[in-house]
């Protein structure tokens, strides 16, 4: 018996979900994928192929899951995507207990209105919206799914259906990553034919003022070219005997940041600019000695450009700056009549590790490599790490600017030329106007980053392994299964519920749009899938 199948039940559902703590690299979030398997036993026919349910290991503990309903007569196949981590919620303060209790926190913020800004006070007050944490993002996707996948399940509908699950999305995506390897071996396994690639990202704002519903035929691509300084330490007393790291990488942080060069436009679409995420000094406290060692990471989109093509215009930008500042220095040298120390050079990542490995041996560069595996940091800490040690045992080099990738990479992915994708955007509009009176908006790139980078992955000048080559902690702790997201051919779509300020406090989800339109949506997706 069917338990998902009214607006009621499928906002319970919901609720339970985010009721289950899962902020990314928590217990929860190891938990979170174990309480779902004996939710989804639930569904009559899991209970009958148990073997369909699986627990898939990404890293860390964590885990994905996947749920196959599989119809005797059928060859397509569609991949429900979703991801169960979110954000912390810190930024919630007093009413931090009920981040995660929707109906709770919706009734307890009008007594807090008087914080909100002007449309989240509206919003509140037109009693549109539930209120919390993964509300939004993304639990709401996943509830329509499992909800989907029952009615599927129950009707006999003549497809296949893989709900995928996963961790990290937030930061590393190794859920997906690990689920890529998966996905290919359940293909082969079942005999499956991936017919489309289905996510139920929230529909995300193009403004702060669009409240326009959209469908998404493909993903932006992200990536985060970063840089290692290296100057020459000195006591401040003798400043002019050194040449400070921060120093050099202002240089570069003022050109990179919202520099045009990176701006990407398709079909009507660009890019965001690109943005400094990140920009401190190496050292871990404070003394008298000047600063040599600073990174910086870059925060730079993606639509058609590939890791080459996004480090060949880094190179040129970071050269352009050192130039600039070597003539900066220069000036200094000759106004106070001392001698320079040497001119700031530009070199990748690879170059450095290739001079390393010929000048101290392939042993040391393996035996750093295991050092940093067990590193305390993040990927982002031991690649700087990696670069650092490197440069240290080889200064001289130094002064330099090291170019490198830090993690993550989502690759970009568009389908909107695909036949079956213009085909169900059509199918999407109709059955808005139709049911709904709603115009629905096609986007050719989601501009919130997403999962389904990892799928339909085409690099056919294989700018990937510029991405290898110059990624400090590649196949060390951080990798990308591209060969194997190459193998997931099929087109993507996003189709997923409104709502409204995704990573903030006043995160909310557009209750019609999520638990009525959304499910009609997603079903008539499929169905015209099952149909074409």
């Amino acid at each position: 018996m069917a338990k998902w199948q009214t607006p009621e039940a499928l906002r319970a559902l919901l609720c339970e979900l985010v009721g289950w703590h899962s902020r990314t690299l928590t217990e929860g979030e190891i938990e979170f994928p174990r309480k779902l398997m004996e939710k989804m036993k639930g569904i009559p026919y899991f209970t009958e192929h148990p073997q369909q349910l699986k627990l898939g290991e990404a890293d860390l503990g964590r885990s994905f899951l996947t749920a196959l309903y599989k119809h005797p007569q059928a060859k397509k196949t569609i991949v429900l995507i979703s991801h169960f981590d979110t954000v912390s919620t810190e930024e919630y303060g007093v009413l931090e207990a009920l981040a995660f209790n929707p109906e709770a926190l919706t009734k307890e913020l009008p007594q807090y209105s008087s914080e909100l800004h002007p449309e989240a006070k509206k919003d509140l007050e037109a009693g549109t919206f539930l209120w919390g944490r993964g509300t939004m993002d993304m639990k709401a996707g996943l509830a329509v799914h499992m909800a989907i996948i029952e009615k599927a399940a129950e009707e006999g509908w003549p497809v296949n259906l893989v709900l995928l699950t996963v961790p990290d999305e937030e930061v590393n995506s190794s859920g997906m990553r690990a689920a890529v390897t998966a996905l290919n071996d359940m293909r082969d396994e079942h005999g499956l034919t991936y017919t489309l690639f289905l996510n139920g990202e929230p529909v995300f704002s193009q403004n702060p003022t669009d409240t326009a519903y959209k469908v998404y035929s493909g993903s932006i691509g992200k990536i985060m070219p970063s840089a290692l300084f290296y100057g020459r330490e000195t006591h401040v007393g003798e400043p002019l005997s050194g040449l400070t790291s921060s120093f050099m990488a202002s240089f570069l942080t003022r050109k990179m940041e919202w520099n045009p060069l990176f701006r990407e436009s398709d079909q009507g679409e660009s890019t965001p600019l690109p943005i400094t995420l990140l920009q401190e000094d190496l050292r871990l406290n404070y003394s008298a000695q000047t600063p040599f060692g600073t990174v910086a990471m870059y925060n730079v989109f993606t639509m058609k450009r590939s890791a080459a093509d996004v480090m060949n215009t880094f190179e040129e930008v970071a050269r352009e700056a050192a130039d600039e500042c070597n003539e900066w220095y220069g000036e200094l040298c000759e106004r106070e009549g001392i001698p320079a120390i040497g001119d700031v050079s530009v070199l990748r990542y690879g170059e450095l590790l290739r001079y390393a490995k010929m000048k101290m041996g392939k042993e040391y560069i393996e035996a750093l490599k295991q050092d940093i595996r067990s590193y305390i940091g993040d990927d982002r800490e031991k690649s700087f790490k990696m670069a650092d040690t490197l440069l240290i045992d080889c200064q001289e080099l130094t002064p330099a600017i090291v170019l490198m990738y830090t993690p993550p990479y989502y690759p970009a992915v568009n389908t909107s030329d695909s036949p079956l994708v213009q085909k169900l955007v059509e199918k999407v509009r109709r059955e808005a106007e139709r049911s709904f009176g709603l115009e629905v908006e096609q986007i050719h790139y989601f501009n919130g980053i997403s999962d389904l980078s990892y799928v339909n992955f085409k690099d056919e000048h294989h700018g990937w392994t510029v991405y290898e080559e110059n990624t400090p902690v590649w196949e060390t702790t951080y990798s990308i299964p591209f060969d194997a997201m190459a193998n997931l051919d099929a087109p993507v779509l996003n189709v997923g519920p409104f709502g409204k300020d995704a990573h903030k406090r006043t995160e909310r989800l557009h209750i019609e749009s999520a638990f009525v339109k959304t499910p009609a949506f997603v079903e008539a997706v499929i169905k015209e899938v099952m149909n074409d």
